[in-house]
């Protein structure tokens, strides 16, 4: 029974390792290097407990908020997982769009790190084997066309929310001057989980908790070390204003839209560098 409980681990953290990112990734640590969240963490709330009536009742919050447009258009876009999702999503927050093209060492270290963090909630996930909210229930996510591959694998803790709240803490780490939005999009992102009906509240709780033993766990990797800091000097470069380097659109001297770094149109600039009509624009 131990020997085929092995087979099944060992399969999983396989899997896994696929279907968290589309690219071969180099991870600081293996998910049998990193914290065992079985040791220390509880697990989902029984169904006859405190803890799942809130789960329920957040399950249905999560659908009163669908009635939100922009934000129910926003949990669908967080609901594709992977890192580019991320980049994408958070570009706002950090005050730039991250490319592996134009910032390759804050890509390599937010590809490597995540995964890394990911690899935590493989156990988990296994032993508790937790039925997804909208199975339990028998109703539709906000993403019916992700609900036949999204069903097999199980609700705790939540993955999407511990790929977005480790996504947080590293850009945090990167450019610190933004921690309050970097961690407010963070939280929103694995929030979004409930509104989209993925996930229980508990799931993302225990995600949030998993990512940060797991981001704790990182500065123990004299590589991953040595790659935050490659990626510090990296974003500081970028982000000096005589520094800019060539934008991918070409604004007429009357263009009074603003531009982030990689050319993206911003409409609601924060702090950071813009392009507006041409030239450089500092927000403080």
């Amino acid at each position: 029974m131990k020997k085929i409980y092995s087979i099944i681990v060992l399969s999983m953290l396989m899997l896994n390792t696929v279907c968290a990112q589309d690219e071969k990734v180099d991870a600081y640590f293996t998910t049998t290097e990193m914290p065992d969240m079985l040791q220390f963490w509880p697990g989902p709330p029984d169904s006859s407990s405190v803890g799942f009536a809130y789960d329920v009742n957040r399950y249905f919050w999560g659908k009163e908020m669908r009635k939100d447009a922009e934000r129910a258009d926003q949990a669908k876009r967080d609901a594709v997982y992977g890192l580019e999702t991320i980049l994408t999503e958070f570009a706002d927050a950090f005050g730039m769009k991250i490319t592996k093209e134009e910032a390759p060492e804050i890509y390599k270290v937010l590809l490597e790190g995540t995964a890394t963090c990911d690899s935590i909630c493989t156990l988990p996930k296994i032993k508790y084997a937790r039925t997804r909210p909208f199975v339990m229930f028998n109703e539709h996510t906000l993403v019916p066309e992700l609900e036949e591959e999204l069903n097999p694998h199980k609700s705790h803790p939540s993955g999407h929310t511990l790929l977005g709240w480790s996504s947080a803490l590293l850009m945090m780490e990167i450019n610190p001057d933004r921690a309050n939005e970097i961690l407010a999009r963070g939280y929103r992102y694995g929030e979004n989980r409930v509104v989209v009906g993925a996930h229980w509240q508990s799931d993302t709780d225990a995600a949030r908790l998993a990512a940060g033993v797991a981001y704790a766990k990182l500065h123990t990797s004299e590589r991953f070390l040595e790659q935050m800091k490659k990626a510090r000097e990296e974003y500081k470069k970028l982000t000096t204003p005589n520094s800019v380097r060539e934008v991918h659109y070409a604004p007429t001297s009357n263009d009074t839209a603003i531009y982030d770094l990689s050319g993206r149109k911003v409409t609601n600039p924060r702090q950071g560098i813009y392009i507006q009509g041409g030239q450089k624009k500092v927000i403080k």
